[in-house]
């Protein structure tokens, strides 16, 4: 996979948990990682629409299944702490969990099923690196990392403790493994 470089704000210098985020009464869309926060920039137009094609679709397919799908801000806490002094902490555009003990009213306690991220001028280093290591340390099950400059999807689906990852570009139709039947048309994802 491609290395990209990114830019994201930093607030703290480290030593930050989920305990502080809920603390705080800020109106702002952060994550935190090792202990640092980082405050995402606004997504662009098209980030959304990509995100609102996607969620259709998963959404969709997820009607009258026992499955939730969700998109940010929903918080995801991969490796929960009962004190809450959670050091990483993530917003992703979409969250599918399959097994809803692991929901509580904030988020998701534990990894989800299926996380996906669109990534943005400002995060891609975050998305393809960071992330990618973390969902894979945490045991999500599949990691869809979404390019919308190259209208690309790389499908990272967890097999035996590693990431299998699989290129898909805007002519294909992508099986979702975790949502056996679920099969979603990246021409309509990357539709503007």
């Amino acid at each position: 996979m491609p290395e990209f470089v990114g830019h994201v704000e930093e607030w703290k210098e480290s030593g930050y948990t989920y305990r502080d985020y809920l603390a705080t009464d800020d109106d702002y869309r952060a994550e935190i990682v090792d202990g640092r926060l980082y405050v995402t920039d606004p997504p662009s137009r098209y980030h959304q629409e990509i995100d609102r094609n996607l969620l259709l679709q998963i959404g969709n397919f997820l009607v009258g299944k026992p499955y939730k799908v969700y998109t940010a801000p929903f918080g995801v806490r991969l490796f929960p702490k009962s004190d809450l002094s959670d050091d990483t902490y993530f917003e992703p555009d979409i969250t599918v969990v399959c097994d809803l003990s692991k929901l509580d009213d904030r988020g998701c306690n534990g990894a989800p099923d299926m996380i996906a991220e669109i990534m943005s001028p400002s995060h891609r280093q975050n998305d393809m690196l960071v992330k990618f290591r973390k969902y894979l340390r945490a045991g999500v099950r599949e990691y869809w990392i979404v390019d919308p400059e190259e209208k690309v999807v790389y499908v990272c689906v967890l097999d035996n403790g590693d990431y299998r990852v699989t290129v898909c570009d805007e002519t294909q139709a992508v099986p979702v493994s975790v949502l056996p039947g679920c099969t979603v048309d990246l021409k309509a994802v990357f539709a503007d």
